[in-house]
């Protein structure tokens, strides 16, 4: 009987390929929208290129001024087509003739053959072409990663990429092309023409320092290549670009914008000057050339201003001042939320300090958290009286089933989730609104139900959203639950109010309710110390005044029996 005997090593190698090509159709089906905005912004890239080489006078990746008559040449050049005679340029060409040979010196006639080849705009150096094409792609994917990267909580929105695709675009046409115009075909005027400062405001604003940081490098990369890899002017980008992401970092009212444009106008002279000291260069156009790059620090941060509200709308960002303008709360929701379920306004108000205190502890997003706070219990509006906080002695739940009133308690979180959906709030809001219960079971009515029925499914008394996933998400969660429990916690002293929190967190961690988000047992820590102390103002004791009286007690000095006259 004859056997068929196998290759291991072909085997393996085999096994090895289709892991390789699996896992890679994983990643493309996961990326495939960033990898198409990708695929897109090299094509838009490699046809400004094309018209870039076709407008340039080069030869073989090289410039026309790198040649001279007599200069000993150090590469043979070959005519890849046949050019003839004209009246502006009367040397001829044949394609395959040999203009320079090396290690041969250049005579005036193979330098007008090379100024003929140049000038052409018929002949165009694929050599050039092929080699920018190859830099711009290895750039794009170094972006793509680093993207992927720094962006937020590691995950980022196809409309965010899709703007720092068309940022960089931007970027590398202006540079392009400002260098055919007479202006700015200098190394140190050509960052006068860059929008690369406003580019990086515009990200430091709306995404935050990382994602900006690496741009800027990206930025100093396309700049380079538009330059002729001069570094002069791509260092010039890089240095506003990383001033300017720390002068606006921090920035949380729209007027200290005024002052931010101000000193970035100073900076940009200051490294200007830096520049040219270094590089020592001549300082006969500085009183054209500074007030220039003055100006283009300046009004980038005053175009960012004009330019953040209909690019925080668009790509629908938690941006510094679109969370400051969702603070407000005299709105006409917030005023009717506080009239509708005035117990539910107190607890979110309670809620919101909590979480703001405890993640400026932590270094996370205050501001996101007090906001997502502000808005977690949003869907309690529509049935305000099935909620405790919003009852004055008659509860309802006393007259239904217990399936009947978790499906109200469950149901808050999906009308939050659609009333923050319809008031356009930022992505990062509504996720927490929607992860502020995680899928935790809601153990009062759970237990009701197993004391009328012998067989009670947990799954049915649980909430149906997912743990948080991010750190402000979960400290809002932490601080839903501690609030409302501790109202519920009899002589609240320090001690007591210390152990009720730990208990609290702890529970969150036993059922697995912070498992995706990315706090630390520290962090947790910080946390419970960030509540204690803002509760402990809360419940601290009072002095009870001399004249004092009892509220409940009759003129007469007796008090009503059962509380009532």
């Amino acid at each position: 009987m004859n056997t068929i005997k196998t290759n291991p090593v072909k085997t393996d190698a085999r096994l090895t390929l289709m892991t390789a090509l699996k896992l890679l159709g994983g990643y493309v089906r996961e990326h495939y929208q960033y990898l198409a905005v990708l695929l897109f912004t090299f094509a838009a890239l490699g046809a400004v290129a094309f018209l870039n080489i076709a407008t340039s006078n080069t030869i073989v990746s090289y410039s026309l001024s790198d040649y001279e008559i007599g200069q000993i040449a150090d590469r043979t050049i070959t005519a890849v087509k046949t050019l003839p005679a004209d009246a502006e340029n009367p040397a001829s060409l044949l394609k395959g003739e040999k203009i320079t040979r090396k290690g041969f010196p250049i005579t005036e006639g193979d330098y007008q053959k090379l100024k003929k080849m140049a000038e052409t705009r018929s002949y165009i150096d694929y050599r050039a072409f092929a080699d920018t094409m190859l830099y711009l792609l290895l750039v794009l994917i170094f972006w793509f990663f680093l993207f992927s990267i720094t962006a937020p909580a590691g995950k980022a929105r196809t409309g965010e990429f899709v703007m720092f695709s068309c940022f960089l675009a931007l970027i590398y046409v202006l540079a392009v092309f400002a260098r055919k115009i007479h202006f700015f075909d200098t190394a140190f005027a050509l960052p006068i023409a860059s929008p690369g400062a406003l580019c990086v405001i515009l990200a430091v604003i709306i995404y935050g320092r990382n994602v900006a940081v690496a741009f800027s490098v990206i930025v100093f990369l396309v700049v380079l290549n538009a330059a002729s890899y001069e570094v002069a002017a791509p260092l010039f980008v890089l240095a506003s670009c990383i001033a300017s992401v720390r002068i606006v970092r921090n920035i949380s009212r729209r007027i200290d914008m005024v002052a931010a444009s101000i000193l970035l106008a100073l900076l940009n002279t200051v490294f200007m000057v830096a520049l040219k000291i270094i590089f020592t260069a001549s300082f006969v156009d500085s009183p054209t050339l500074l007030p220039a790059i003055a100006f283009n620090g300046f009004i980038s941060c005053i175009l960012s201003l004009g330019l953040l509200t209909p690019l925080e709308y668009l790509l629908n960002t938690a941006s510094v001042f679109r969370l400051m303008d969702l603070s407000d709360l005299n709105t006409p929701l917030m005023r009717r939320f506080m009239l509708t379920a005035p117990g539910t306004y107190n607890h979110t108000l309670m809620v919101a300090t909590l979480a703001e205190s405890a993640c400026t502890e932590i270094g996370a997003n205050a501001l996101l958290a007090r906001i997502g706070a502000y808005y977690h219990d949003l869907g309690k509006m529509e049935h305000p009286e099935y909620f405790v906080e919003n009852q004055t002695g008659y509860n309802r739940h006393d007259e239904i089933n217990p399936r009947l009133s978790v499906a109200v308690i469950k149901s808050h979180v999906k009308k939050g989730v659609e009333k923050c959906r319809q008031l356009h709030l930022p992505e990062e809001v509504i996720n927490i609104v929607s992860e502020h219960h995680g899928n935790g079971v809601i153990a009062y009515f759970f237990n009701e139900a197993k004391k009328q029925e012998e067989n009670v499914d947990q799954e049915d008394f649980s909430y149906s959203g997912s743990p948080p996933e991010s750190r402000e998400s979960a400290v809002v969660m932490l601080a839903d639950t501690v609030e409302a429990a501790c109202r519920t916690l009899e002589k609240p002293t320090a001690s007591r109010l210390e152990k009720f929190i730990d208990q609290l967190c702890a529970a969150k961690v036993e059922h697995h309710q912070l498992d995706r988000c990315s706090l630390t047992f520290r962090e947790l820590d910080q946390i419970k110390n960030a509540f204690l102390q803002i509760l402990c103002g809360y419940y601290h004791s009072r002095i009870e005044y001399p004249d004092q009286k009892d509220p409940d007690a009759k003129e007469g000095g007796q008090r009503p029996e059962g509380g009532k006259e």
